[in-house]
């Protein structure tokens, strides 16, 4: 991702962030753009510099389209340090045509290159999609949190 994609891509995913957030119960609407922001500057305080961090472009090999990017990590916690997927967006008009599949796949060997044996990332639970793609490519459920509207 060069500096372009970065700017487009920041603002545009920390807008949707903040929507998933308020989408998942967790914040209201009010306070989600304010909690999206910080959260953003506080991951990628140097924006594409900031250490440990890694944004990519996705492209189709074949027309060399960019169908999407993926952001991830590098993260030690319990002992143990792993990649953490912060964030992957395949357009809406690549959508379900295994762009999604690709690109995670592909970020496996961007993690192996870093020396590390495992991955990470957190799935909003009204995504069925992205948790069937992830489940279908090898991961494994490690915590759930539930809520009940009343």
């Amino acid at each position: 991702m060069n500096e372009e994609e970065f700017a487009r891509w920041r603002t545009a995913h920390a807008k949707d962030y903040a929507e998933e957030k308020v989408k998942s119960g967790a914040w209201s609407p009010e306070e989600a753009p304010r909690l999206a922001e910080e959260a953003y500057t506080q991951l990628l305080p140097q924006g594409l510099q900031t250490l440990d961090n890694f944004l990519y472009t996705a492209f189709d090999e074949t027309t060399g389209r960019k169908v999407g990017h993926i952001w991830f990590t590098r993260m030690t916690h319990g002992g143990q340090t792993f990649a953490f997927v912060f964030d992957i967006i395949i357009f809406e008009e690549y959508r379900r045509q295994g762009y999604g599949e690709k690109t995670m796949l592909a970020v496996e060997e961007k993690v192996r290159e870093q020396g590390l044996d495992s991955i990470a990332l957190h799935v909003f639970g009204h995504n069925r999609a992205a948790a069937t793609l992830y489940e279908k490519i090898g991961y494994e459920i490690t915590d759930i949190n539930m809520m009940k509207k009343l």
